[in-house]
């Protein structure tokens, strides 16, 4: 390509092999880009004698004022994960967001398709993305990454990368969900997790784990199952762990609606809940409250979360600041434990 032929930002972002929004960025001197970022694509822009036009690029450029809250393209399910952690979270996003005048889209991502993320951002029909990382692939967050696009998540992130994060204390909820099955006299306690991949299950695993080694315990494989969140899954784990262990006399949940899955599958083998096996779950989604066993549970106060992500997200588009919160967690003792 010839200087004669550089007329535009895709000619430039073909050039400088990043998106046309991260172009129009660096011309702009936006605080979300690097300096370093910011020098080569201004470089490149002097070498080749493009000038902005001012009033077009105000116009490309201009605030949408709306955020995505980007969820997986999937047939609904009133018993898919989404349709209650993901939709009381999205209730508290929401709130905050009217509050600092900004509006609430819902982007429907395929799993593996990182094509609408572009459409969504290049469009400038959004100013930035909420991603919750338990019901996102990891390639939806790179994608954001490689982009510069400003996002935030819920969960915990990805340690070889740098963005805004909102979770809770997880490796704290996995110790006193332990720590209060262990008070109450269980011997046997299993460990029903999401994602094995998700690093927010993995540290729930480490809170469980420590609890258990303070008491003086081991853990067993056979009394450890994973599930992806999804009511379907709970019933399948819990199945494997009765029998793997038919002996265990308590199971410490990853999700509310797993932990009523496997109160069903227990009480279906004729034990009961929780005389012969006592059940924590987490989140505190109003389903722990208005089941017909009602959960203990870890409550991450889920509303408040919402409205961090939503506060700071828009704290980093305006700064340029990354923030990683983490919200502390609370026992909620119940008939189920």
């Amino acid at each position: 390509m010839s200087k004669k032929t550089i007329k535009t930002l895709e000619d430039i972002a073909h050039l400088a092999k990043v998106s046309k929004s991260t172009v129009s960025r660096a011309l702009s001197d936006s605080p979300l880009l690097s300096q370093k970022t910011k020098e080569r694509i201004q470089k490149i822009a002097g070498e080749h004698h493009f000038s902005v036009n001012v009033s077009a690029r105000n116009l490309r450029v201009r605030e949408s004022r709306t955020i995505a809250f980007v969820t997986p393209d999937c047939e609904p399910n009133f018993f898919s994960p989404e349709s209650l952690f993901g939709f009381e979270i999205l209730g508290g996003v929401g709130n905050e967001l009217r509050t600092l005048g900004y509006d609430l889209l819902i982007a429907n991502v395929k799993p593996l398709d990182t094509t609408s993320i572009n459409s969504y951002f290049d469009s400038a029909r959004v100013d930035g993305f909420i991603v919750l990382t338990s019901h996102t692939s990891q390639s939806t967050i790179e994608k954001l990454i490689e982009l510069e696009a400003p996002f935030i998540t819920w969960g915990v992130p990805m340690p070889k990368f740098k963005y805004c994060s909102v979770t809770g204390d997880n490796i704290t909820g996995g110790m006193l969900a332990t720590q209060h099955l262990i008070r109450i006299g269980r011997q046997r306690i299993a460990f029903l997790g999401g994602a094995t991949e998700d690093l927010t299950v993995q540290h729930r695993f480490n809170g469980y784990e420590k609890a258990l080694q303070e008491d003086g315990r081991c853990t067993a494989s056979k009394r450890i199952a994973y599930g992806d969140y999804s009511y379907l899954s709970g019933l399948d784990a819990m199945q494997r762990l009765l029998k793997q262990s038919p002996d265990l006399d308590a199971v410490f949940v990853n999700s509310d609606l797993m932990a009523v899955a496997a109160i069903k599958i227990i009480l279906e083998s004729g034990r009961r809940v929780p005389e012969d096996v006592a059940v924590v779950g987490y989140d505190d989604v109003s389903i722990a409250t208005y089941n017909n066993l009602p959960l203990t549970t870890i409550r991450q106060n889920v509303p408040v979360a919402g409205s961090l992500l939503a506060q700071n997200l828009i704290r980093y588009i305006k700064t340029g600041e990354i923030t990683n919160v983490t919200t502390p967690v609370e026992l909620v003792i119940r008939k189920s434990a």
